[in-house]
């Protein structure tokens, strides 16, 4: 039971049935798009139901041999855990109270995150990254704060839907720091009745999008590169193994052909 266990694992994880599954999902993704075209759904419903059924029905029997080829060593895996509530999302009966899982069905393409190695090591790096990402947030939190207090403070009176109040202040921040139209449509407008508004501006655009970012961005490589040099290692300790394992095979075939050879001697002479 436990070699047949073992086979159904090895086909599983093999890169033909990862591939067969990517296909899978990639075309549903595609038709579950395609599903948005009234013209298209007048004619083809009945084929695109038919085809999304038959591809859930794959998804099942594919996390049901799973379940079965790992046992309770399935949900050990928070990737397992993930395509297990994809699935589960996607069998709930989507009529009634329930139309709103027939929208869900498009984060089967989720799976792709897990089914797709690169893909996976990004949200590993970044799930990696939260705990400084989240001290970036603070720092920023800081830096939005400090300055959402000046800019009511000076530009409050004068330009209230923009720095009237703190939280109206830290929206126009918000939108300052995307650098969607803060120059057109924010700053030179306050600085045609206060010429030295730049002074004020361009330290806030300079800490939060240009400084903050790169340091984000920084946190981010740096754990994915953390996360490759540690695949690298997985994979040559893996290789090492391998090497070691046909070696001590090649060194017992040979003392066995010793021992013989040395018995012919011995009957020989």
């Amino acid at each position: 039971m436990a070699d047949h266990r073992q086979k159904l694992r090895i086909f599983l994880e093999s890169d033909k049935f990862q591939h067969f599954i990517i296909s899978l999902i990639v075309l549903n993704s595609i038709t579950i798009g395609m599903e948005t075209s009234k013209e298209l759904m007048e004619s083809y419903a009945i084929y695109f139901d038919g085809l999304d059924n038959i591809i859930l029905a794959i998804f099942v029997i594919e996390v049901a041999l799973k379940l079965y080829a790992f046992s309770f060593r399935f949900f050990r895996s928070s990737w397992n855990v993930f395509d297990f509530a994809i699935v589960a999302i996607s069998v709930v009966p989507a009529a009634g109270a329930f139309s709103v899982f027939r929208t869900l069905r498009i984060l089967r393409t989720l799976r792709l995150i897990k089914n797709i190695p690169k893909l996976r090591m990004i949200i590993e790096a970044l799930a990696k990254s939260i705990p400084s990402i989240g001290w970036i947030m603070i720092l920023l939190g800081v830096v939005f704060y400090i300055f959402a207090v000046l800019g009511a403070n000076l530009f409050g009176d004068t330009y209230p839907e923009w720095f009237g109040g703190l939280e109206n202040t830290m929206f126009t921040l918000f939108q300052v720091m995307t650098l969607e139209s803060w120059s057109s449509g924010i700053a030179r407008p306050i600085m045609e009745t206060m010429p030295y508004a730049y002074l004020f501006f361009i330290p806030f655009i300079l800490i939060a999008t240009y400084t903050t970012l790169n340091i984000f961005i920084a946190i981010v490589v740096n754990t994915m590169n953390e996360i490759h040099q540690q695949e690298s290692m997985i994979e040559e300790k893996k290789r090492q193994d391998y090497v070691h394992e046909e070696n001590r095979k090649i060194q017992n075939k040979l003392d066995d052909l010793t021992n013989k050879f040395d018995e012919l001697l011995k009957k020989v002479g």
